[in-house]
């Protein structure tokens, strides 16, 4: 079995991230955990999101599994941490927490089955070696 790196991203609570409970609402961890490893893929594997599409390949999200533990809110500093859990030959597993970096408690941890897609057909694709090999680190 493959061990992979786990990477970090810090970011802060945005004002329009907060619901009216004056919290960052459910879907925005979603968002944050995305927005992780889109910025993850051109910093840590060497290939940014545009220059894998270019490949013709893309990845859509299958399952998500998110536990709320500690809100965030407005102004709040947080890491995402993410990492691949394993790879497999149409996608791969990776597990998120995010953390407030002002109280270092977690708020927020899930896995998401991410599929890759085959731009052209829209349907899922096998992962070629190449990307196995980027992502094995």
């Amino acid at each position: 079995m493959s061990e992979y790196k786990k990477f970090k991203t810090e970011h802060k609570v945005r004002p329009d991230d907060i619901d009216m409970f004056n919290h960052v609402h459910n879907s925005i961890y979603l968002d944050y955990v995305l927005a992780a490893r889109y910025e993850q893929m051109e910093l840590f594997y060497g290939m940014a999101m545009d220059e894998f599409l270019k490949l013709g390949f893309g990845w859509v999200v299958q399952k998500v599994q998110i536990e709320y533990k500690r809100p965030l809110k407005l102004g709040d500093t947080f890491s995402v941490e993410t990492g691949i859990v394993n790879i497999g030959e149409k996608g791969c597993k990776v597990e998120f927490t995010i953390n407030n970096l002002k109280t270092n408690k977690t708020s927020t941890i899930g896995w998401f089955d991410f599929v890759m897609i085959d731009m052209k057909t829209g349907r899922s694709a096998v992962l070629p070696e190449s990307i196995i090999k980027l992502y094995s680190i």
